[in-house]
């Protein structure tokens, strides 16, 4: 033993080098340990409980308790080891990276509560509003988490934290006007989460864009539209412009008009309005309230209108084609003709 504390290596012996080691070593084999109990014990517990609670939280502390018992062993072995003029310096390395390591589970720990108690929620509550605003309040929960551990980080390793907050305050002034638009997007996407013009997988029309909704973020929202490209709209659009939510219509409306020949006699009008109420009332996709009557006297037809409305199961293009295939089957089979633009000319002989 007095051999090896005879020789020095960077001002330390190597009896001191050689516990340092078995320090670090030691402290590897310590966390492996950790992850084999989580792994094989605390794990195969939790799976076994009804509440999956502590099943997310085992999985989410089980990496930063193995990096803190490493730590830890970096620690001591440090302490064994003398380093002239550096040692100040190396121990507030340390200081923050237990800090941070310290954030890292709490972090953890918090987003594995948060999680499940938005999917608790999420399953008692019919609206999808949760499942949307999920998502961001867990980023914001570690955000938070976050900004606290790396300002007492910096606190423990002995910077001026509230000078440079001040600084950071008289400079965001200045920021805030330059970013006045991301603010903008921000309150807007508050309001959507507030108001709910829509929710995901609406079909919706904003600024000319119809298409539907694949995702509603805290500054913009991203819209899949007919054509399949993917379009990102920041927020500020949907509190400055109308919002035409196609999905939440009860029921579609359509209008159709027919012109007959002027040498149809009125029996067959009638018959005409009659077959329009039979296709469209008893078709399964339409509603009972719709109206069919003889409209007008047009320039070159006598015009049957019909106005009625798809349910929202129904289909917006089918069901039209079906009705409009059925009415010129009916009007065909009952001679009923159609009129076009036709022009009389008279002639007087010279």
């Amino acid at each position: 033993m007095e051999k090896l504390d005879s020789i020095i290596y960077f001002g330390n012996s190597l009896t001191s080098w050689l516990i340092a080691l078995a320090c670090v070593v030691g402290s590897v084999i310590l966390a492996r340990i950790v992850n084999v109990i989580f792994s094989r014990v605390v794990k195969k517990y939790t799976a076994s409980t009804e509440n999956d609670l502590d099943d997310k939280i085992a999985d989410q502390i089980e990496e930063p308790i193995s990096v803190a018992f490493v730590l830890l062993g970096f620690w001591i072995a440090y302490s064994h080891l003398v380093f002239e003029g550096s040692g100040e310096t190396i121990a507030q390395i340390f200081q923050i990276a237990f800090v941070l390591d310290l954030t890292w589970l709490v972090s953890r720990l918090l987003d594995a509560i948060v999680e499940s108690l938005l999917i608790r929620s999420a399953a008692r509550s019919e609206s999808s509003m949760i499942n949307q605003i999920g998502p961001i309040l867990r980023k914001t929960v570690r955000s938070v988490v976050w900004i606290l551990g790396i300002i007492t980080a910096m606190n423990n390793a002995g910077f001026d934290v509230a000078a440079m907050l001040a600084g950071v305050g008289i400079g965001g002034l200045a920021m805030a006007m330059a970013a006045k638009d991301f603010v903008a997007n921000i309150f807007g996407g508050v309001t959507v989460f507030v108001d709910k013009p829509f929710k995901v997988g609406d079909r919706i029309v904003v600024n000319g864009i119809d298409g539907t909704v694949q995702e509603i973020g805290i500054r913009s929202s991203r819209l899949i539209t007919l054509q399949g490209r993917l379009v990102t709209i920041p927020n500020n659009s949907f509190t400055n412009s109308p919002v035409e939510n196609i999905t939440a219509e009860p029921s579609r409306k359509v209008s159709i008009t027919l012109g007959l020949t002027y040498d149809t006699p009125p029996d067959k009008v009638q018959m005409a309005v009659s077959i329009l109420k039979e296709i469209v009332g008893n078709h399964s996709d339409t509603e009972n309230d719709f109206t069919v009557w003889f409209s007008s006297f047009g320039d070159f037809s006598l015009n049957v209108s019909c106005a009625y409305y798809i349910h929202k199961t129904g289909h917006w293009a089918n069901t039209p084609s079906e009705i409009n295939m059925l009415i010129l089957e009916k009007f065909n089979a009952e001679k009923l003709d159609f009129a076009f633009p036709t022009q009389t000319i008279i002639t007087q002989p010279s």
